[in-house]
């Protein structure tokens, strides 16, 4: 298990809504942690976080591919005070302020914006849109509806201050890079933990939508071969995906264990519910 902070903070959680989050398999996850110490924690699908708040290594390395998301971290790290006295200067309870807001990304103004302006436009966005959901279409312009909540809270100053702690206080590197780049210093006894976008269960049912990069079987199949270099180095991986035949094919010959699970986050309400995922270890579970 990596190395935590020597006292755990209870207030360290995702400070966004995100699909495919995992705050509902933590209590899975931290079943199937290695039980011997590690040494750097690597999460290259980093989201929002929910994995890395709930163990708070004491060095690691966490990455994503989504530039918008990546520019949050490094402002709650950086200048967290002008991020929280910005995000509240927003309307909750305007459809017009909203799609102004969202608009941006379709002008020119929006290559004006600071890096505390734009993650304070896409936490405002992502706790006032439909459903918490993060999409953007082609262009890479987001493209979520008003969500017509009362009094939505756009940023807890209490969960965005212990964050800001916690990345300033311990060893954590943040980078916005793709997933093979993100790992390429993993060595022997570092601990890595994937969480792609998932392979699709339906031809409907898909997480790549939410950002520019598809992430299809092609890119599956990339990060397989990731995931063996890194078996061959001595690095512990653990990597969740969708129960998929697909999947399952694709790392046979690891420890795959299947859990429940429940999709909260989908833009189509029939495709929320149970289903099963799966947990891949290249290391025998100490249970």
């Amino acid at each position: 298990m990596p190395q935590r902070r020597p006292q755990r903070n209870e207030l360290l959680q995702p400070f966004l809504k995100w699909a495919g989050g995992k705050r509902q398999l933590l209590p899975y996850i931290r079943k199937y942690m290695p039980r011997s110490p590690t040494k750097t924690y690597y999460e290259p699908f980093v989201g929002a976080g929910a994995v890395l708040f709930d163990l708070q290594p004491a060095k690691a390395k966490i990455n994503d591919a989504n530039a918008e998301l990546i520019n949050c971290y490094e402002i709650i790290k950086q200048d967290v005070d002008a991020l929280i006295a910005h995000a509240q200067t927003h309307k909750t309870d305007s459809s017009d302020y909203y799609y102004q807001i969202r608009g941006l990304d379709r002008t020119p103004e929006y290559a004006e914006l600071t890096p505390v302006e734009r993650a304070s436009r896409i936490i405002f966005l992502n706790k006032t849109c439909y459903n918490g959901l993060f999409r953007v279409n082609s262009q890479g312009q987001f493209n979520v509806p008003y969500g017509s909540y009362k009094n939505p809270t756009i940023v807890d100053e209490f969960i965005i201050r212990a964050i800001s702690n916690y990345l300033n206080q311990n060893r954590i590197t943040i980078t916005n890079l793709d997933f093979e780049e993100a790992v390429k210093d993993a060595k022997k006894g570092d601990f890595v933990y994937f969480d792609p976008p998932y392979d699709p269960v339906s031809d409907t049912a898909s997480f790549t939508g939410y950002n520019l990069d598809k992430f299809g079987k092609a890119e599956q199949a990339k990060l397989k071969n990731v995931y063996a270099q890194l078996t061959q180095k001595g690095c512990l991986v653990m990597l969740s995906n969708s129960a998929t035949e697909f999947i399952r094919d694709l790392y046979q010959e690891y420890t795959v264990i299947t859990i429940p699970a429940n999709r909260n986050i989908n833009s189509v309400a029939t495709g929320r519910g149970r289903i099963d995922e799966l947990l891949i270890l290249n290391y025998a579970p100490a249970i």
